[in-house]
């Protein structure tokens, strides 16, 4: 019993780790390029994607509370960061001078990945009593 409640403290210290994480990593470039002033020629996409997955970092802070509960979330938040990471690792093939930056991203996307699947809650079996 001691061990399950290590591990779904950990499924929680992990959640909100990552949510924290993942809000602040996006909300910040988002405000800077508002306070930058956004111009149409500079990319529109970016500040879209930014508010996304800022959404999913206060998601995943929100899953914190019942993680067996939100095990879809937490999948897809696992598994958006594997395909994000995937596309970096082709972006890094094709843009040599952005390489340093999207391999970095990788370690930390990937990283991300590694730590929701490993930390997932376990989905939960029902008792047969007979």
């Amino acid at each position: 019993m001691a061990a399950t409640s290590n591990r779904e403290r950990a499924v929680k210290v992990v959640l909100v780790v990552l949510g924290l994480f993942t809000v602040v990593a996006n909300v910040y470039p988002l405000v800077t390029s508002f306070l930058a002033g956004l111009r149409p020629t500079a990319g529109t996409t970016a500040p879209m994607f930014w508010t996304m997955y800022a959404t999913l970092g206060l998601f995943l802070v929100l899953a914190a509370r019942n993680p067996s509960a939100h095990r879809s979330l937490i999948a897809f938040a696992a598994w958006s960061s594997v395909a994000h990471a995937a596309v970096m690792v082709l972006m890094a093939m094709q843009l040599p001078t952005k390489r340093g930056e999207l391999l970095a991203g990788v370690a930390v996307t990937g990283l991300s990945a590694v730590l929701l699947f490993v930390f997932a809650p376990r989905k939960e079996t029902a008792l047969v009593t007979s």
